[in-house]
Order: C-alpha cells, then sequence, then structure tokens
C-alpha cells in the first residue's frame, strides 16, 4: 500500500497543460475573429460582382445597344459604361434590368469610328462584368 502524500507526479500535470493548451487556442480564435472585423475584412465579402451575360448590337456613333442574356437581376443603377477605358455613362439606369431586356445607352459625344472596347463595370464592386471589342465603324 502506498502511503498517502506519495502521489504519481505524472497525473498532476496532465491537467494544468491540457488548460493552458485550450486557453491558448481560445484567444487564438478570439483574436482571429476580432482582427477580421476590426480590419473590415468581413465587409468586403459581400462586395463581389453579380453574374450576367450580355452581347452588343445594332450601334451607332453615338449609342450602344445591349441585350442582357443570362445571369442574375442586376440594377442598371449600379453599372457605369466604358468604351476605351473613358466612363461614357456613370449609370445605365433603368431599374432592374431582366434577362432578354435590350437597353440603348447613348453619350454626349460619338463614338469614334473603328474597334473600341466596350466595358460594362459593376460601380459597387468596381469589377468589370462585361467586356467585349466592337467595330464602331
Amino acid at each position: 500500500m502506498k502511503p498517502q502524500n506519495q502521489s504519481n507526479s505524472d497525473d498532476r500535470a496532465v491537467s494544468p497543460v491540457i488548460g493552458v493548451i485550450l486557453m491558448v487556442a481560445i484567444t487564438v480564435i478570439l483574436a482571429a475573429v476580432i482582427g477580421t472585423f476590426v480590419l473590415g475584412l468581413g465587409d468586403q465579402l459581400g462586395d463581389t460582382a453579380p453574374q450576367a451575360t450580355f452581347t452588343i448590337d445594332d450601334n451607332t456613333t453615338d449609342t450602344i445597344n445591349i441585350t442582357k442574356t443570362g445571369g442574375q437581376s442586376i440594377d442598371g443603377d449600379d453599372l457605369a459604361l466604358s468604351v476605351d477605358g473613358e466612363r461614357v455613362n456613370e449609370s445605365i439606369g433603368g431599374g432592374p434590368w431582366q434577362t432578354g431586356e435590350r437597353r440603348q445607352i447613348s453619350s454626349d459625344s460619338e463614338f469614334d469610328g473603328g474597334e473600341a472596347v466596350v466595358r460594362i463595370i459593376h460601380d459597387p464592386s468596381g469589377n468589370a462584368i462585361f467586356e467585349r471589342t466592337w467595330d464602331f465603324s
């Protein structure tokens, strides 16, 4: 029989070591969650551009006709049009743009003849959701 004042020293160290490991793990997880929101990384997750497809047709030197051919509905007020990197409209407008709907976008200045890169830009995210080279001649 063992005397009462003697105990196995291996059994006594297990509980404090597990406690310290758990406290460190909880601290690391809390720091990561709080740091994500403090640095604003959590807000950026929702700023993605919508998915949609478009076609361009029957253009003149002062209008571009674009038809939405697929994807989710997009608010035209959130879309801008650029031709060769220069914004010609700050908003396509017209409310929600549904698949199959055609919009005619006019510009105060005429589109130069020849080829140009046409982009539809989603303004909240700043991403181009459509890009195509078009011949305006």
